[in-house]
């Protein structure tokens, strides 16, 4: 075993050779050095602003829905750890990947029948575009082969994701000359927008989709939550527009649930607000409770079916780790803790004592607005944060949170105690003063 490292020696090391997400190289931020985790709370290695232990209000970007260090899924992931940490998906199957699959179909809107386990939520973006053009060019009709999709979306950071994010403002700006050029409709209204509001853009909706049908292999979305495009809720009545002028105009329809899913907006996905079944979902972060990288790609038998019926009849994609058993065994075991007892009391709970501990700071200056859905609560600025600013102030109130454009915004586990949300409300409206 090699020495032990100093937090000093470690920090040194990461700022010389570790690139972190979003960041130059070197970062200009020393990050955090986190020794160890258990239930919501990260275990600093050294004490930062004072404090050596933080409220995760985050779920490490919204993935460790039952918190860290589980019994129930270390021991799932221990137990497939003597049998088998991974095998190649090519030409073999295991139980766990097979296990997870029949659970996602039964678990999911009905009609996603079929199931493709992919390495990220923008891998599994990915296979989605590929599953949706590969089936107009296996139906002879090559020419559906552009994307739709709303402003203010996030989809990933892989091509095809960046290519259906939103493309000006965003953080794929860049390379808005290289990517594939899609259709976008305007931004969906906000949740709190009256019914006349809802129908305007409907028809909006419809409109764009009709005028660019004949070149439309699918339309892709985030449900009811745009994600890391802006934090934005929208009325999950446009989830079934979509499906009705997707089915009038011969489109595919994508729903992206890579964030929303498991729970996270109070039904067990997003699609279930609106009792709509997409062509396919993309699912990731929670599936494994935030243990391990795992996506999953679903579809239905009409999409499957299709691609089957083509010149080339296979879905032509495969990644090396795709299926991992430890993965699918997280997986499962995160999913039965989840649907095993009152998840839905658990978030709803969680969603109180955000709109309670969220509501003041909506007086205070330079707030623009406060949302709450479910398990997740966003205080938008009327200016851009002071990231570092923002960050030393939650800190200084135990709790850690990671800030973006003009939001404050937070996700917690669902096992987050009722005083520890009230601590990440106080974090938020702490650094609302001075960010």
């Amino acid at each position: 075993m090699p020495e032990p490292l100093t937090p000093g020696e470690l920090l040194a090391l990461d700022r010389q050779h570790v690139w972190h997400p979003y960041g130059p190289m070197p970062g200009r931020q020393e990050p955090l050095l986190v020794a160890s985790a258990s239930g919501v709370r990260l275990r600093l290695a050294e004490p930062v602003e004072g404090v050596g232990e933080l409220i995760d209000g985050m779920s490490s970007w919204w993935s460790a829905v039952h918190g860290y260090n589980h019994p129930v899924l270390n021991e799932a992931a221990q137990a497939q750890l003597g049998r088998m940490s991974h095998v190649m998906f090519g030409g073999l199957t295991h139980e766990p990947a097979v296990r997870l699959a029949a659970r996602l179909v039964e678990i999911t809107p009905e009609g996603l029948e079929h199931v493709f386990l992919a390495d990220s939520g923008s891998v599994s973006v990915e296979v989605a575009v590929k599953m949706c053009l590969q089936y107009w060019r296996s139906a002879g009709r090559p020419e559906k082969r552009r994307l739709m999709t709303w402003r203010g979306g996030y989809h990933g950071d892989t091509w095809q994701p960046m290519a259906v994010c939103d493309p000006d403002g965003g953080m794929h700006e860049l390379w808005s000359g290289a990517l594939p050029k899609h259709v976008f409709a305007d931004a969906p209204p906000a949740l709190s927008a009256g019914p006349e509001a809802v129908a305007a853009y409907a028809a909006h909706l419809r409109e764009t989709l009709a005028a660019h049908a004949h070149e439309l292999a699918a339309v892709i979305v985030e449900p009811v939550v745009q994600g890391a495009g802006g934090m934005r809720f929208h009325d999950p009545a446009l989830l079934r527009v979509l499906r009705d002028a997707c089915d009038e105009h011969d489109v595919l329809l994508v729903f992206d649930e890579i964030a929303t899913g498991f729970g996270r907006t109070g039904r067990l996905f997003a699609a279930d607000h609106a009792g709509v079944t997409p062509d396919v979902m993309c699912l990731g972060k929670a599936l494994t409770g935030g243990y391990l990288t795992m996506a999953a790609t679903l579809c239905t038998t009409r999409v499957a079916d299709g691609i089957s019926r083509g010149e080339v009849p296979v879905l032509a994609h495969g990644p090396t780790f795709m299926g991992n058993p430890l993965a699918a065994a997280v997986a499962n075991a995160s999913i039965d803790l989840l649907l095993g007892q009152d998840w839905q009391t658990e978030v709803k709970r969680i969603e109180t004592g955000l709109r309670d501990g969220l509501a003041e700071a909506a007086e205070l200056p330079g707030v623009r607005d406060v949302r709450v859905l479910g398990a997740i609560g966003v205080v938008q600025l009327d200016h851009e944060v002071d990231v570092a600013a923002a960050t030393r102030a939650v800190v200084r109130e135990g709790v850690w949170l990671r800030p973006f454009r003009d939001l404050l915004y937070v996700m917690p586990p669902y096992v987050t105690t009722d005083e520890d949300v009230a601590r990440v409300c106080a974090a938020v409206r702490a650094a609302a003063r001075i960010a």
